[in-house]
């Protein structure tokens, strides 16, 4: 067995007996001879209810009315039942369902009929799972659900008799006491982070809670120092997190105030830290990068946390600590992908996209990757996270990083990545007003012998970036290791994109609205493919890529340039060609 094989046997056994303990002692916990225990004294009352920022939609409360439930794609009709009581179509509808985050849309009707909705769908959780569900108790959808009834707990208990208001009390109370004993079960990474955000939250709504607070606040602390890293980046690099994270990491910070309680330093610094980098990765129409994970950007919650940012100031270039550049010049944005996998535990979302980047200019996104859709993303997940998706070079069709392999512990541990590129170097200059980033990353050397080097280099006025991509023995050998590697270089383009290669074999023309490009690679064998855009709004979205291939050991360096320019009269040849990514 290979080095590799035996690493990747190590770890996954590693995570499992992990995740083995977790669960022997999370079921001990769980055990009907203990839950007694859980909940047992019913709190007197709730002393605040947090600020949800998550906006809601009315006309949803007109469906959850009608028992119509639409969740990640799928739609149930209750019929008059509850939906607690029926099938779930899929998995990530019942997680939907039983997080209860679709009672802001209740709130957002503001009226009577929808309170008393919100009050009987919650009385009708607590009767019929609330002391026990397979995933209604997970500790991921049990932490959603705790912040949910709090922040929407005016809605719920508004009108609400005596009896009814004890249970809701009781049922959080149970609730809250597991979630302490069972949060460190919750996937590492964001889940973790938001179940400790939960208990904190819960601790300062609660009433004689304060012993319980001081314990909930020392790990909120540990959680956001280990999480947030030093430039304002998530550990996990899926920058969509970082929108996540401010919606409920502000509305706590808010609550600590109305509470008279002092905020930890590290919350108030996360949050400093995290808003410059929600600049960092939006394009000129206010999109989020597609990186290791992140989907189609809430357009609403974004602007709701920004409003929050008192400096607005000018992006950092450089975020080191999280592994990306951000290249802006004119009204041009480069933001790529410079970076290391997550640690093992953490990359169970990581993409195989190193060295990859998206160009916008004005307000038109151009170069971009495929990103993730919003629903059904396990049914995708394998072609997302591959390095074809992702606008870079790719050897052989494998990616810079392998993932663990599918095994009967999957639904456990996932698919995190087991190798990939540990040695990612990146350079940043200015040449003549220019403006010069260049990066290697060692993902193919133990398999291939080889380094993929790419530089950009953006004109000062944004209208031109001149691109390289080189491949180099590693090791400091001379020589290529296999004379028939071959490469494939990747330009996946946004779908409102249109493009033509020319009749000279090595231009593609490239026209969006109220602008046009000149992709060129000269010598080079360029062709114009069928691709897919996961990330849109809608659902996935047909779209193109330009894919220049050759060999590795006659072609090492490719050069290419995106020129802004008028819209030429040119002949142009039918594209696209057959499709190049694996649907």
């Amino acid at each position: 067995m290979s080095r590799e094989g035996i690493t990747e046997r190590v770890r996954l056994a590693m995570f499992v007996a992990h995740h083995g303990w977790r669960s022997l002692v999370t079921n001990f916990v769980d055990n009907p001879r203990f839950r007694w225990q859980i909940g047992l004294q019913v709190p007197e009352r709730l002393l605040i209810a947090p600020q949800d920022l998550r906006t809601g939609d009315p006309t949803i409360a007109s469906e959850v009315y009608a028992g119509e439930f639409s969740f990640a794609g799928k739609v149930v009709v209750t019929d008059g039942r509850s939906p607690f009581e029926m099938t779930p179509p899929t998995r990530e509808w019942a997680e939907e369902l039983l997080g209860f985050g679709w009672l802001r849309h209740l709130r957002a009707a503001g009226t009577s009929i929808a309170r008393v909705n919100a009050r009987s769908l919650v009385a009708d959780w607590i009767a019929l799972q609330g002391r026990g569900h397979s995933i209604a108790w997970e500790p991921e959808i049990l932490t959603r659900r705790l912040i949910s009834w709090l922040t929407q707990a005016p809605l719920i208990l508004q009108d609400a008799d005596h009896a009814f208001y004890r249970a809701f009390l009781r049922s959080i109370s149970r609730q809250l006491r597991y979630l302490r004993r069972t949060a460190f079960k919750a996937r590492d990474g964001y889940p973790r982070l938001l179940a400790a955000i939960a208990i904190a939250l819960a601790g300062l709504c609660i009433a004689g809670e304060p012993r319980q607070l001081k314990r909930a606040t020392k790990r909120l602390a540990d959680e956001l120092e280990r999480q947030i890293l030093p430039d304002g980046g998530h550990i996990g690099r899926n920058p969509a997190v970082l929108i996540d994270l401010l919606l409920d990491l502000l509305p706590l910070r808010q609550a600590y105030e109305a509470r008279s309680v002092s905020t930890p330093s590290a919350l108030l610094n996360a949050i400093d830290r995290i808003m410059p980098m929600l600049r960092f990765f939006r394009h000129g129409d206010g999109a989020f990068a597609q990186f290791n994970g992140a989907g189609a950007t809430p357009a609403d919650s974004l602007a709701t946390v920004l409003a929050y940012d008192d400096a607005r100031g000018t992006p950092v270039a450089n975020a080191p600590h999280s592994g990306y550049q951000r290249i802006e010049a004119g009204r041009s944005i480069i933001i790529a992908d410079t970076g290391r996998p997550p640690p093992f535990a953490l990359s169970y979302e990581a993409h195989a996209g190193c060295l990859s980047f998206e160009f916008s200019s004005n307000r038109s996104r151009i170069i971009v990757n495929c990103g993730m859709p919003s629903a059904n993303r396990k049914a995708w997940q394998r072609v997302a996270r591959a390095t074809a998706a992702h606008s870079t070079a790719i050897l052989d069709d494998a990616s810079s990083c392998r993932f663990l392999r599918e095994t009967r512990f999957s639904r456990f541990t996932g698919t995190p990545i087991v190798a990939g590129p540990r040695d990612v170097r990146v350079a940043r200059t200015e040449r003549d007003g220019a403006l010069f980033v260049r990066a290697t990353h060692d993902g193919y050397a133990a398999r291939y012998g080889l380094i993929h080097q790419r530089s950009w280099l953006l004109a000062h006025d944004g209208n031109r970036l001149d691109g390289e991509d080189v491949f180099f023995p590693s090791g400091g050998r001379k020589i290529f290791r296999n004379a028939r590697d071959y490469f494939a270089i990747r330009f996946h383009l946004y779908p409102n994109v249109k493009a033509s290669r020319l009749a000279d074999g090595c231009t593609v023309l490239l026209v969006l609205p109220q602008q046009s490009w000149l992709f060129s690679a000269p010598e080079s064998r360029v062709i114009v493919a069928e691709s897919v855009f996961l990330s849109a709004a809608d659902g996935p979205r047909r779209s193109s890529q330009i894919v220049i291939t050759g060999e590795v050991k006659r072609t090492p360096r490719t050069i290419w340039t995106l020129l802004r320019t008028e819209t030429p009269q040119v002949e142009r040849r039918e594209t696209p060609s057959g499709p190049q990514l694996p649907l």
